[in-house]
């Protein structure tokens, strides 16, 4: 049982939380193509939801990753995939290294007001040419005197016009690809850091998308988050937290998507009956149900085995590629057993399908999910005759 009455309880009043200041506004914002993150994370910061697993001595509530995902799984009670994506950045994408790596010094200047919700935070990995492929990353961060300067661009980054600072994963070498990168909090309200464009998405229209120039970009060493070179290592366990966040936070959502479907379907008439009624129907809800409870139970097993401290790569590139699957499959068949009114925006199932199918794309596609764990199972090609070694967690990205 992963769950206790504490977790609960923290559900419940993130609940009330997305009922009273997310869910009323939430039309408004996919209109706008934007929300007030600053307003509202400042909000959730004064609550504490975005510090739960966060170090006390920085404003954390210094829980166990558990209270993590029992607050990803509540985010589900908002009507749309944007904002709970937003704050997922803050809490479980943008931070974590931030909180277990980086220096007392870096982690009062960005893990606190992180925290707090007086910042507002992003993570910049993926560019243009290095999205599932991390090593290739281009940025350099070359060192003059005290400093980095900073040279490249990010791309589909999330929060990113409203962001105070980003995670930013750079190349500080020229040594091995997985051994050349570090990650550094780079301040972006600098006139060396560009927004070059707010990006028009598919979906999860009202969260804040940016591709991102920095050109001489001039930043402090000690901004940089633990042991120089070590950034790729840090950023594949920061990828833990992001993919188990990711399925944690689908489950409620997918749950709602089969009973917003079932309510329709028993009010829907088709040549004298309910749509309900068709066996094919109750049968595939039936099947679609089955699928989002096997998906909780791998999730709750990978946060279990992460707390014991063990490596859940595995597990957690299984639940990530589970829950980009499941997503599609529930929002595909939902959608189609609207019929018409399904393919209205004002539906919302429209919207759960437009939100849903970045589950299988960011913070790492299906297909890179998949050879993570072909790694693990060592069914990877190899040039040689012998089985590839079972790989480290840094190893299997």
């Amino acid at each position: 049982m992963i769950y206790g009455q504490e977790h609960l309880e923290l559900q419940r009043s993130l609940k009330k939380f997305i009922e009273q200041e997310i869910n009323p506004y939430v039309d408004e914002w996919e209109e706008a193509g934007i929300f007030p993150a600053h307003e509202l994370f400042k909000k959730l910061g004064d609550q504490g939801y975005l510090g739960v697993s966060k170090p006390t001595e920085f404003g954390g509530m210094g829980l166990d990753y558990s209270y993590s995902l029992a607050m990803a799984e509540a985010l589900g009670h908002a009507h749309c995939g944007s904002v709970p994506m937003a704050i997922g950045v803050q809490t479980d994408m943008a931070t974590p290294a931030l909180a277990k790596f980086g220096s007392d010094e870096v982690r009062e200047e960005f893990l606190r007001p992180s925290i707090s919700g007086d910042y507002v935070a992003a993570i910049g990995v993926s560019e243009v040419g290095a999205g599932s492929d991390v090593a290739s990353i281009r940025t350099t961060a070359v060192k003059d005197g005290d400093d980095y300067v900073i040279n490249g661009g990010k791309m589909w980054t999330t929060n990113g016009t409203q962001a105070d600072w980003i995670c930013l994963l750079a190349n500080t070498g020229d040594g091995p690809a997985h051994r050349n990168k570090s990650l550094i909090c780079v301040p972006t309200k600098t006139s060396s850091v560009t927004v070059a464009r707010k990006l028009d998405k598919l979906g999860m229209r009202s969260s804040d998308t940016a591709e991102f120039y920095f050109e001489d970009v001039r930043v402090p060493q000690r901004f940089r988050i633990g042991d120089e070179g070590e950034g790729f290592t840090y950023q594949m366990r920061q990828f833990q937290e992001e993919r188990l966040w990711a399925a944690g936070s689908a489950l409620i959502g997918l749950d709602r998507a089969i009973e917003e479907t079932i309510d329709y379907t028993r009010q829907r008439k088709a040549f004298g009956k309910s749509i309900l009624d068709n066996q094919v129907v109750h049968f595939r809800l039936a099947e679609l149900k089955t699928e989002v409870e096997s998906l909780r139970s791998l999730t709750y097993r990978a946060v279990e085995a992460y707390i014991g401290g063990e490596d859940v790569t595995e597990l957690a590139s299984m639940a990530k590629l589970k829950c980009g699957r499941i997503t599609r499959e529930v929002a595909d068949s939902c959608l189609q057993y609207f019929g018409g009114m399904g393919f209205m925006n004002e539906t919302p199932i429209s919207r759960f399908y437009r939100d849903g199918r970045l589950s299988s794309i960011g913070g790492g596609a299906d297909e890179v999910m998949l050879g993570i764990i072909c790694k693990y199972m060592g069914t990877l090609p190899t040039s040689g005759s012998r089985p590839a070694p079972k790989p480290t967690a840094e190893a299997a990205e």
